[in-house]
């Protein structure tokens, strides 16, 4: 069953493979929850890994995480091996590293605030087209003023400096009003809330080491802990996106290729759609379409065709369909959307089966000779090789601290950005206005004495000299937390 450049998906009337070179043409995994797309899923990111192929993937509910530890088969597996002819089943292990964007169950994964960019950054707080503006020309500023934007104190900074510089700002770059400052820094407030202070920051993510292989030749399934990342879906959904535009944007043409580069699973990818504006569906489609050419393939995992926009939805080529309910018009709706985007199979009405499939079935159809989409087939899937379910936590543990990438980045670094060169613009500032103060006192000191008999000279200080000193030190050690007070609003930074 098991066959060379090719994925052993499953038994229709006859096997289903899933053949590598077309493995880069993007795919769809939907059905019902409890239908079976996480055990899919795994067998599609195992298929992929044994043939030397690095995967991307979310874990939703921790069940992936078996993946990582050898299987024993269980009776429903070895049952459904011999139902399906799969005499070549066995146990299995693959190569992992976990990821977690709050570092608790993976090693961390960090973006900076420069790469992200405004418009996904936009997406994630939730900006109106205003706001959206302001955080343009914000970006713009660091970009002509060479400040490099790394974190969220970074960010609010240049924000605290441009609602200084306002009218300064508005000439040059167009109107920048405090309400809508005001209204960005309550929503990167928000965000810090949700967790994403523990994102934005380096050490970076490099790509590359997504794209590992063992030294058997197997690719590494990289999986994101996304258990707890889904309490705050849009940064879910804007991460996995920066993280597909990276792919785009770092990868070299590769046209076509014998198996993809990297293979990245979008688990609950209604979740980037949602009320999404359209420029940012645009862009989705627009880096879908591009990032086929990189050898990547991108295979969205969702509950019904109807979440994925009719755009983005034509690009994807390879479908295993689980089984859909249709107890409401708009249900039996998405069971005929999801029944004409499949290749008809006169042997059954597609749209009837879709009601019909059992836990475990699916109707498969990818791409053949030339790339011509297969004729739809009523599939049994085949059984996981490694564990299915998730692992205990002390071998996740065991995992991480021998993972390939064990302390690169569980370090976060903190180097010189726009916080810190700004933090030092003000405080120079200040104290170039409270010398030019000192300057003035003691010149208008000068004058007083200059009118006065001179008096007699002593090495004491004066009371006015002393009253003046002390003045000045004070200024002086109040002027640093001011600074901070002011650079970080409400948020408490020791000096």
């Amino acid at each position: 069953m098991l066959v060379d450049d090719k994925i052993f998906l499953g038994t229709s009337t006859q096997p289903e493979y899933l053949a590598l070179k077309y493995g880069n043409r993007h795919g769809l995994v939907t059905g019902a929850t409890g239908t079976g797309k996480t055990v899919t899923l795994q067998v599609m990111a195992e298929g992929f890994s044994a043939a030397g192929v690095p995967v991307f993937a979310a874990d939703i509910k921790g069940d992936l995480s078996g993946v990582a530890k050898m299987g024993a088969a269980q009776g429903w597996q070895t049952q459904r091996a011999t139902d399906i002819g799969f005499t070549d089943y066995k146990d299995d292990v693959f190569p992992v590293i976990f990821w977690d964007l709050f570092g608790r169950q993976g090693h961390p994964i960090r973006a900076t605030i420069s790469e992200m960019g405004a418009l996904l950054l936009s997406r994630m707080l939730q900006l109106n087209d205003t706001q959206e503006g302001v955080l343009n020309i914000a970006f713009k500023l660091a970009d002509d003023e060479g400040l490099l934007l790394l974190d969220l104190k970074d960010l609010r900074a240049l924000l605290v400096d441009i609602q200084e510089r306002s009218k300064e700002i508005s000439t040059r770059y167009g109107n920048v009003s405090a309400t809508s400052i005001g209204a960005i820094q309550r929503a990167l407030l928000v965000l810090e809330q949700q967790g994403a202070e523990n994102f934005f920051g380096e050490r970076a993510l490099e790509i590359a080491d997504l794209m590992r292989t063992d030294r058997d030749g197997r690719g590494f399934i990289s999986i994101l802990a996304a258990d707890e990342l889904m309490r705050s879906p849009r940064l879910y959904a804007t991460f996995l996106l920066w993280m597909l535009s990276e792919l785009f944007e770092e990868l070299p043409e590769v046209g076509d290729v014998d198996k993809p580069k990297l293979v990245f699973f979008f688990d609950e990818a209604h979740l980037l759609f949602d009320d999404a504006p359209k420029v940012l569906i645009d862009k989705v489609e627009q880096v879908v379409r591009l990032v086929r050419s990189k050898g990547v393939g991108v295979y969205f995992v969702t509950q019904n065709p109807v979440d994925i926009p009719e755009s983005v939805l034509a690009q994807l080529s390879n479908r295993v369909q689980h089984a859909l309910r249709a107890y409401t018009p708009r249900e039996q709706k998405a069971v005929r959307v999801a029944a004409e985007t499949f290749r008809p199979n006169p042997a059954f009405s597609t749209e009837e089966v879709i009601t019909q499939l059992g836990i475990g079935e699916a109707l498969v159809s990818v791409l053949e000779a030339k790339g011509i989409p297969s004729m739809v087939g009523r599939t049994l899937i085949r059984p996981p090789s490694a564990q299915v379910g998730p692992l205990l936590a002390e071998e996740r543990r065991a995992i991480i601290a021998n993972s390939p990438v064990a302390g690169l980045y569980d370090t976060t670094v903190d180097r010189e950005s726009a916080f810190e060169v700004l933090a030092k613009k003000a405080r120079d500032k200040q104290l170039a206005e409270e010398r030019q103060r000192q300057d003035d006192e003691i010149k208008k000191t000068e004058r007083t004495y200059q009118e006065a008999p001179a008096p007699r000279r002593s090495t004491r200080q004066t009371p006015a000299e002393a009253a003046m000193n002390s003045l000045a030190r004070t200024v002086a050690n109040r002027l640093g937390s001011a600074l901070v007070r002011g650079i970080l609003g409400s948020l408490k930074r020791g000096r």
